[in-house]
């Protein structure tokens, strides 16, 4: 746990966090990696300047461990009082990090548990014993765990699933390591490790790894040789020598009122009671000083705001009504094409009885074709290390391809017959029935999902399609026909109005034969029908309060419609600009507030979201269930303050630095390309659109953006949805005198209070 356990959290006290500090956080057991448009001499100097006179700290020594052993199997259980399935985890001693075995075992985790080829997926999942089933080599410093995890269907008890799960082992053994599994992992890894080397971010954070854990920055390289040299007797003999002969910690999660459900009575309770820390080293440790020519004090300036180089272009629209738009960028071998195809969510404006539908059918695109099961397809796809992936959104459904360029080819082949060639079976189409039922429930579990789900009801209304989950209901959903899938198919898969977007180390006039096959697509108009956008008008500020029991935090959503569309020049942009020093950023009043002063969240933000349809405005945050009242009162103080006062001078300074030099690192990687040259293809924004808004930017004003704090900030007409633990919370609300309404999982009104 990186964060801790709450009790040793609240023994802790400010000479704990000094001695900690003192020894272990010294220059000496640091590693400093910078990566960017620098100069390696500018660097160098800064980095003697402020790092340089810090005295070295105590040494510090690699620390050596003995692997764990368990002389039987630990049975352990848990109570969710949130949870409404079961979960087993089955977790055995492996590891550590740059081990020579663990490239063994993280191809043995593919075999088990990862992917639809797996052998849990092909035992229990496709066979409808479980929701889930994964296996995970998960390594840190010093040890590793090799974990199996297993969500059962209901009705299955965890001793039945961990039988299940043991016979899944056996049938492994039988069936035991193929050449097409080393072919998908190899395949699978190499594409990891170089899309991994898209963004600065992404290169100076390996390089500081490997130093500070290997001593070779370099040490990719390596790897990439250990990975490849895998062989199918290497995958056995770790199975053998980590899993097969040794006992593990299986672990049962159990929704409250469900303890029969267990695996076996526990066995196990760590006793701490003859504990004695180790000598850490931190008697007699001193806070020594730099001795400094300048103050430390003060923050270092910023220099000027870099320019931002945006991607540079191509457009194309070709006669069947596909628009395209490219960039080529030869910094890693990889090829990212997004093809986004009118429909989504709001084609059932006209009928939600089966709102849903676009969602299931984008996940039915994910399955068999004429030519290839769904695990032919997923096999072929991991040798090349390539993906694609279907998915749903509000108005499009969007195929997304990663693909290294030396295989573009050959994926390009799969994306064709995945999308031309779909066969939707009878089996596939019950078995995403009963997988989205299940998910459903699960998510009226999670608090953060009501509270999302509730808000977009509350903001657009719960007869609008704007205010329903995209993923339908439990209504809905069996209101679905494998019918309907297949209508959606021959009636909106088409060309007209469809973006294509080229991202990566292909040239325009290459990329465009190879995508020759869209052009088989029909060529028909899509009508959507028509969507209420108009938003709904909030009379006065109002608590909608949603009861999740012992809730440890209160989920916070808080916001209206605001009719705000997207735009890139106009008041949304102008408005998002403005919401930075509000909520915007991590230095802004309201995180600063209820995050680095009181304490009571990890983050909180507020923004500005809008698309071609709608647009809103919200504060999201999880905040400690007993600072609930508390908070909202701080939340409103700083809306009201923002709304009244402004922004002040020093803090629109802030904002337009911070901004500049933010977007220089919005266009870095293959996908934030894509999104950036999407963006302009989706609303025809002119390709000197980023000018504009940094002309904006600088010209803005502290009259400018208090005018739009006043406009579009409006917390006297607000809504306040609260998800968290009623009994605790509602008596504080209760005293703040704003009108409280009880609401169910799913938004439904269950009383009325006012106060």
């Amino acid at each position: 746990l990186t964060i801790g356990y709450v009790e040793d959290l609240n023994r802790v006290n400010v000479n704990d966090l000094k001695n900690f500090f003192l020894r272990w956080y010294g220059p000496n057991n640091a590693t400093l990696t910078v990566g960017g448009d620098v100069k390696t001499a500018d660097v160098v100097r800064l980095v003697e300047k402020y790092f340089g006179s810090i005295p070295a700290g105590p040494a510090v020594q690699k620390v050596v461990v003995d692997a764990p052993k368990l002389a039987t199997d630990r049975y352990v259980s848990y109570t969710d009082n949130y949870a409404r399935l079961p979960l087993l985890s089955m977790t055995f001693a492996s590891v550590p990090n740059y081990h020579t075995d663990m490239a063994a075992l993280a191809c043995l985790a593919q075999v088990l548990g990862q992917g639809r080829t797996s052998v849990f997926y092909q035992q229990l999942v496709k066979n409808q014993l479980a929701l889930n089933a994964s296996a995970s080599n998960q390594l840190s410093e010093l040890s590793g765990e090799f974990s199996l995890s297993v969500i059962p269907y209901p009705g299955k008890t965890l001793a039945e699933m961990e039988k299940l799960v043991r016979a899944s082992l056996d049938s492994f053994e039988a069936r035991g390591v193929k050449d097409e599994d080393i072919e998908k992992f190899k395949g699978g890894i190499e594409a990891t490790l170089i899309n991994g080397l898209q963004s600065v971010a992404g290169k100076v954070s390996q390089l500081a790894a490997f130093q500070t854990f290997t001593g070779n920055p370099n040490k990719i390289g390596e790897l990439l040789k250990m990975y490849t040299a895998v062989t199918k007797e290497d995958v056995m003999r770790v199975y053998n020598e980590y899993i097969k002969t040794k006992h593990c910690v299986i672990a049962s999660v159990l929704p409250k009122g469900q303890e029969n459900l267990i695996a076996a009575a526990d066995n196990y309770k760590a006793d701490s009671a003859g504990y004695k820390a180790p000598d850490y080293g931190y008697a007699g440790l001193k806070y020594a000083k730099p001795s400094d020519a300048f103050e430390r004090k003060q923050m270092p300036g910023n220099g000027a705001n870099p320019v931002v180089k945006v991607p540079s272009f191509w457009k194309k629209n070709l006669p069947n009504g596909i628009k395209m738009i490219g960039t080529e960028n030869k910094e890693v071998p990889t090829v990212n094409i997004t093809i986004s195809i009118p429909g989504g969510h709001l084609l059932q404006a006209g009928d939600t009885s089966k709102v849903g539908l676009a969602a299931f059918f984008a996940g039915m695109m994910n399955d068999d074709t004429k030519k290839y099961t769904a695990e032919q397809m997923a096999v072929e796809l991991q040798k090349l290390g390539s993906s694609i992936r279907v998915g749903s959104d509000l108005d499009v459904i969007t195929f997304s391809v990663q693909s290294l360029k030396k295989n573009l080819d050959k994926t390009l082949a799969l994306l064709e017959e995945r999308m031309l060639n779909p066969l939707f079976t009878e089996e596939a189409f019950k078995r995403d029935l009963k997988q989205r039922l299940e998910s459903l429930k699960q998510s009226k579990t999670q608090p953060s999902a009501i509270a999302s789900g509730v808000s977009a009801k509350i903001n657009f209304g719960a007869t609008n399609i704007l205010g329903m989950s995209q993923n339908g209901t439990e209504s809905t959903l069996k209101n679905i026909t494998l019918e309907d899938i297949k209508n959606y198919y021959n009636r909106y898969m088409t060309s007209q109005n469809t973006r294509v977007v080229i991202v990566g180390d292909v040239k325009q006039d290459d990329i465009l034969p190879k995508l020759g096959f869209l052009n088989r697509l029909p060529n028909r108009k899509i009508e959507f029908p028509a969507v209420n956008t108009t938003p709904r008008v909030v009379e006065k500020s109002k608590i909608y309060l949603v009861d999740v029991p012992k809730a440890a935090q209160t989920e916070f959503r808080v916001g209206y419609a605001t009719g705000l569309k997207f735009d890139a020049t106009g008041d949304f942009y102008k408005a998002g600009l403005m919401n930075y020093v509000l909520g915007g950023a991590f230095n802004s009043r309201i995180n600063m507030n209820l995050r680095e002063d009181k304490g009571w969240t990890y983050g909180a933000r507020t923004v500005f979201d809008g698309d071609q349809h709608s647009g809103d405005f919200g504060f999201s945050s999880g905040i400690k269930a007993g600072a609930t009242d508390s908070a909202l009162v701080e939340l409103m103080k700083e809306l009201n303050g923002y709304a009244k006062n402004g922004i002040t001078e020093d803090e629109l300074k802030f904002m337009k630095s911070a901004v500049g030099q933010r977007d220089a690192l919005r266009y870095e990687t293959g996908l934030q390309k894509a999104g950036f040259i999407d963006r302009i293809l989706e609303y025809n924004l002119p390709a000197d659109f980023v000018d504009q808004q940094n002309r904006i930017l600088a010209a803005m004003t502290k009259k400018d953006v208090d005018g739009l704090a006043m406009k579009y900030i409006r917390p006297e007409k607000i809504n306040m949805v609260l998800v968290g633990d009623k009994a605790k919370i509602l008596p504080g609300l209760a005293k703040l005198g704003y009108e409280i309404e009880e609401l169910d999982a799913e938004g439904k009104s269950q009383e009325r209070r006012g106060f």
